[in-house]
């Protein structure tokens, strides 16, 4: 009689214990990565991820961020979702080229116009048949975002032309298409991590470096630059991409869940490249930044003779039709 009241007792502790770690074992950590601060556009995109996961999975998933490069520069990020030990990421197509090279022709100077032009593009066939690709490079690609217009920031002096530029020692990322342009420009451009490039910039190594004004105000460039020139030699897109062996492991409901987060943080760089475009120009004069429009057609006519490798590489049809989008 003992026993059995005993085995009785000991049957209920033990499932009121599987009944009470259940809601624990069922939540999944998911180890979010990117380059930038929390205070970043990057960081309104993963922000927005976050939230829009947690609320429409209600709390199964659960989202950690590691910001301004924790997990490694942008290319070591790309290979920890391959190999599965970084779960969800925004980067920029820099990084992208080196996986999915069909995306370095978003990187073309001077290929769009506008805002505008580049969004509608990336929102239609062309962009959405680009995401189609990542899987086969091992990668899941839920959602194009956005770092905005690059412009030119340098100690040296005001760029307003292109024959102003010749000699600047300019970081870029490494993107050959970016290099080739800048090197017909006579830009000696050299090609470093982003978690490098402060240090470069106080040492002097460098003279300057090229960014979106969603990450020149964001990475408090103004506090190590002296001359911001509005060249908007290049639309910076960036990317949501997602571990496959996390997201083939998913319910077809649960990935549909994820593509709307992923379609959330883009929305929510956008808002932020949308806003900085506003109030970024003034927060970095009021930093001390000299500010300087260019001669946009002189830039233009400038790189135009790099244009024939850009063709052969990606094909002038496609070139050609982004370029021409209305």
């Amino acid at each position: 009689m003992r026993t059995t009241w005993f085995s009785k007792c000991m049957l209920a502790v033990s499932m009121a214990g599987i009944f009470t770690a259940a809601p624990a074992l069922a939540q999944t950590t998911l180890k979010m990565a990117y380059a930038l601060s929390t205070n970043s556009h990057y960081g309104a995109g993963a922000d927005a991820f976050a939230k829009s996961i947690e609320g429409s999975t209600t709390g199964q998933f659960k989202v950690q961020q590691f910001a301004n490069s924790a997990l490694g520069g942008e290319r070591e990020v790309i290979e920890g979702l391959q190999l599965g030990t970084i779960d969800v990421a925004i980067v920029s197509t820099g990084a992208t080229l080196n996986f999915v090279p069909k995306t370095g022709v978003f990187d073309i100077p001077f290929l769009f116009r506008d805002l505008a032009q580049a969004r509608k593009v990336l929102d239609g066939e062309i962009g959405q048949q680009m995401l189609a690709e990542f899987p086969k490079r091992g990668l899941v690609a839920l959602a194009w975002g956005e770092q905005g217009f690059r412009q030119l920031t340098n100690n040296v002096r005001p760029v307003a032309k292109p024959e102003d530029a010749k000699g600047l020692k300019i970081r870029t990322t490494e993107n050959p298409i970016h290099i080739a342009a800048f090197r017909q420009m006579g830009v000696l451009a050299t090609p470093m991590a982003w978690p490098e490039v402060a240090t470069a910039l106080q040492q002097g190594t460098i003279d300057g470096q090229e960014n979106p004004l969603s990450v020149i105000v964001s990475a408090k460039l103004p506090q190590l630059q002296k001359y911001l020139s509005l060249t908007a030699h290049v639309y910076g897109p960036a990317l949501v991409l997602m571990a496959p062996n996390v997201y083939d492991g998913l319910s077809d409901a649960d990935k549909a869940k994820f593509k709307t987060a992923g379609h959330d943080a883009a929305v929510a760089m956008r808002g932020y490249v949308d806003a900085v475009e506003k109030s970024g120009l003034e927060e970095v004069k009021a930093q001390g930044m000299k500010v300087n429009t260019v001669d946009h057609a002189a830039f233009v006519a400038a790189v135009e003779p790099v244009y024939p490798q850009y063709y052969k590489q990606f094909g002038k049809e496609l070139v050609e039709s982004i370029r021409n989008t209305k």
